[in-house]
């Protein structure tokens, strides 16, 4: 049942979006169209939503070592206004949610969430906190940040023109950093060059009561460079392309980031590196990676018209079934039905000709390598 509000939920309902329930929250599903805000995504410029994402500090004078225990990744390492892609796993190594932390200060991290899982995620920051006796405690601030997304390759122009003369130029964040900007009408914003579509982009953090503000700033710059407002099915068709995972789909408490093809994100620490000491699930998951995973995630490509779907069996052509599709719909870029899917090692290499079990008919699908788009390519 929804009854969770974005602050922009009057400029959805004005602009006569769809509007759909996401992990309790009210969301546009779609404005003009799928394919089209799409394709203005791949071409020009799209403007996201996503104040539905957890917004978490953690802050103290052992926020960085609470963050190293509790998370896959090596976050003491992170230098400031840094971001880092990492997970949060259970004990015996399974995904719990994955994660994007920024470095604010030393002692300040943010770690953004998704929307289903915040709730889990805070709680085992504190929990996985105190059982470690860390000096550092999290605040969970969703109510009271917007997150705002513009996606593209004109992404670069609308955020600097939506800056005031003399703020930091946003083409000089490299990819996966961020730092703090004064936009026009004096707003102060946390941008970050970060994005789930697989093009250039960046998200800007603001105050909940700016984000009228901000949304209507950044579709006054945008409008003669091709932005146009998009919903969460274009974000979920853009991310199935680019090859990124959805939490619910590709990864579970169920599957470790191995099995996803995400085990680079896990950091036991180097023999030349730096000291990486405990965390949770690392037993665990150094025994997956050691021993390897039954089934591994790939990309399917059609070869017809027919869109394999969530949840539908991945069949050889005599019929074994040897895996299950997570994602699947028919890609806007490439013109063909694409998929991913875990299926067994034995017939993951690309090229295997495999068949995906459509509602009693069987669509032949072709392995390929992840992602199925890659910007620039």
């Amino acid at each position: 049942m929804t009854n969770l509000e974005t602050p922009l939920l009057k400029q959805h309902h004005d602009l006569g979006a769809t509007m759909v329930d996401f992990a309790g929250w009210s969301m546009p599903l779609r404005y003009s169209g799928d394919v089209a805000e799409h394709q203005a995504v791949r071409q020009a410029a799209g403007l996201f939503d996503l104040s539905h994402m957890g917004e978490l500090m953690v802050t103290g004078a052992d926020a960085a070592a609470a963050l190293d225990y509790a998370l896959v990744g090596h976050m003491s390492r992170m230098g400031l206004w840094a971001a880092k892609y990492t997970m949060m796993c259970t004990p015996d190594g399974g995904v719990i949610d994955d994660l994007v932390v920024y470095r604010r200060d030393w002692e300040h991290f943010m770690v953004v969430a998704n929307a289903a899982n915040r709730e889990a995620v805070l709680g085992q920051l504190r929990d996985r906190i105190a059982a470690g006796g860390f000096d550092a405690e999290v605040t969970d601030e969703t109510a009271s940040i917007a997150l705002i997304a513009v996606q593209g390759p004109a992404a670069v122009d609308i955020v600097t023109a939506m800056c005031e003369l003399g703020a930091e130029d946003p083409p000089a964040l490299k990819y996966y950093t961020a730092a703090n900007v004064l936009l026009e009408g004096g707003h102060h914003a946390f941008v970050a060059r970060t994005g789930y579509t697989g093009e250039d982009g960046f998200e800007l953090f603001v105050p909940a009561d700016l984000a009228a503000d901000v949304w209507t700033l950044a579709m006054d710059r945008g409008a003669e460079r091709g932005l146009i407002p998009c919903g969460l099915a274009s974000r979920d068709s853009l991310r199935l392309e680019a090859g990124m995972p959805l939490y619910g789909n590709e990864l579970s408490r169920t599957l470790s980031p191995f099995a996803a093809g995400l085990g680079r994100v896990v950091n036991f620490g180097r023999a030349d590196g730096p000291e990486r000491g405990d965390f949770v699930g690392r037993e665990a998951l150094a025994k997956v990676k050691e021993a390897g995973t039954e089934r591994v995630l790939v990309g399917l490509v059609g070869a017809g018209r027919r869109a394999a779907r969530a949840g539908y069996p991945v069949v050889t052509e005599a019929g074994e079934d040897v895996g299950v599709v997570t994602s699947g719909l028919p890609s806007p870029t490439l013109g063909s039905p694409v998929a991913m899917a875990y299926v067994d090692r034995g017939v993951s290499e690309p090229g295997t000709s495999l068949a995906v079990d459509v509602r009693g008919r069987h669509e032949q699908m072709n392995v390929v390598a992840l992602p199925f788009y890659r910007r620039g390519a």
